[in-house]
């Protein structure tokens, strides 16, 4: 465990209140209404429901501690605004900047177990059910309520902060980027610390730094017009579900090790692999076993999915699966995605796709690029002095090791905050990866909210006492 300062009667006080929080009721009362507003921002008539979320749920409540608060307009897509809002106490003061989305995808209504309701907020077996609990309501409600307590409890933070709640997370955050750009200067604050995505488990209060990127793509192998059939034509035409399926098999070995070395990084930084090896994956009730021979030779569990890059095939079709017939398909198609590390360059990807493909003659496999996957590796530095004092902090209030991850193996918007806007990036997590998010039954453990709830109460109780920054240099 980090070394910190010795707890206070004051801080031991505001996490005590955190955590009655959620057990008194007061955090689920909160939540039943955000999560009853159907924000799907996939959904082409939403904008009504993602300024009720903004301008209903969070500006009060942002509004009631004292924040100054303004809807920004997305200049990509006009039904997903943004919400920005700061409480600026001395601009000599450290700032952070929270970050959260307000969005969720499909609700899929009747698909839920024991007829639940996703815009119905229930407890049961110690879980929170309901569309965006975990992706990302619940989070960053739990963020800004833990800045609330601190209020009550101290009369004043003891910093500055900024709050964006976009609501085109979902969308691939559309328009974000742009956002950022143009309201760059007051965005800017010396940390940004946000909470999406899962822990490494259920157990293991995580603090991450940054994400892997991603890139996605369709391969197309398009032939000829028509199926014709196979008795007749068969062994004279050639099979694009056969080309196509050779093409695939180059990209990596028979075990997932990826072929082209623009797709791989040049080694894992030291540090990197050190804090890798302190990770221990949880095994889950319902979790599939891990495939210990799949992927990069001599990597291990968090080292592959943290450390490493993975190429993979979402979708395959050929002919129509559904109903197939003897005949020779005139196309197919493959769906797939390249995550990846810092290290790799995400602008080479599907130049050296194009490359590796004709030099193995396979000049009639088009790729088409997706750019609604399309994110940015990130990575705080793991020696980071914020990086440092919130993992001591996260450490004093659970009094037992937290989980630092220098990134985790999803994607999320970190390069607007890394590298656009430009501040060290922490996230501090209040879900887990069964939490079936983007699925029916998405959904939060009870024992999750009432430690996030506690370590962002401690945390930003630290932030604020006198001197607890110093030698952090402010930007």
């Amino acid at each position: 465990m980090s070394s910190f300062s010795p707890a206070t009667a004051d801080r031991e006080q505001v996490v005590a209140a955190a955590l009655r929080y959620v057990r008194d009721g007061t955090f689920f009362a909160e939540m039943k209404p955000r999560i009853a507003i159907a924000s799907e921002s996939p959904r082409l008539d939403s904008l009504e429901d993602n300024l009720r979320y903004l301008n209903g749920e969070i500006r009060p409540l942002l509004e009631a501690m004292g924040f100054r608060c303004e809807q920004l307009d997305n200049p990509a897509e006009a039904r997903l605004p943004a919400l920005f809002a700061e409480r600026i106490e001395d601009p000599a003061l450290p700032t952070i900047l929270i970050y959260g989305h307000g969005d969720v995808l499909w609700g899929m209504s009747g698909d839920w177990k024991e007829g639940r309701d996703p815009w119905t907020l229930v407890e049961a077996e110690g879980r929170l059910y309901g569309r965006g609990i975990a992706d990302n309501k619940g989070q960053h409600s739990i963020n800004l309520a833990a800045l609330r307590l601190i209020l009550e409890r101290r009369g004043y933070l003891g910093f500055n902060v900024k709050v964006l709640i976009e609501m085109a997370e979902e969308t691939g955050s559309l328009g974000l980027a742009d956002i950022a750009r143009t309201h760059r200067a007051r965005l800017k604050a010396d940390c940004l610390i946000a909470s999406d995505g899962p822990r490494l488990g259920a157990n293991s209060p995580t603090l991450f730094l940054g994400a892997r990127g991603t890139v996605g793509f369709n391969l197309h192998c398009d032939l000829r017009e028509g199926a014709y059939h196979s008795g007749n034509w068969g062994g004279l035409l050639a099979n694009p579900g056969i080309r196509l399926t050779h093409a695939l098999a180059t990209l990596t070995d028979e075990k997932g090790r990826i072929a082209l070395p623009e797709w791989r990084p040049e080694r894992i930084p030291e540090n990197v692999r050190a804090a890798l090896k302190k990770l221990k994956l949880e095994k889950g009730a319902g979790d599939p076993a891990i495939d210990d021979s799949w992927g990069e030779p001599d990597l291990v569990g968090p080292e592959q999915v943290y450390g490493w890059c993975n190429f993979e095939i979402l979708a395959f079709t050929c002919g129509r699966p559904e109903a197939p017939v003897g005949a020779v398909p005139p196309s197919a198609k493959a769906t797939c995605q390249l995550r990846f590390v810092v290290g790799v360059d995400p602008y080479n990807v599907v130049p050296a796709l194009r490359a590796h493909l004709d030099a193995r003659g396979f000049t009639d496999i088009r790729i088409e690029e997706l750019r609604e996957d399309f994110y940015l590796a990130t990575r705080t530095d793991l020696d980071n002095p914020w990086a440092k004092f919130a993992l001591g902090s996260m450490e004093q209030t659970t009094g037992r090791d937290v989980a630092l991850q220098p990134n985790f193996g999803g994607s999320l918007p970190n390069e607007v905050f890394a590298e656009i806007i430009g501040m060290p990036t922490l996230w501090i997590p209040h879900s887990y990866p069964a939490c079936s998010q983007h699925a029916p039954d998405e959904h939060m453990p009870v024992t999750i909210a009432e430690e996030g709830m506690q370590i962002m109460a401690g945390l930003f109780w630290d932030l604020g006492c006198p001197g607890s920054l110093n030698g952090i240099a402010k930007t």
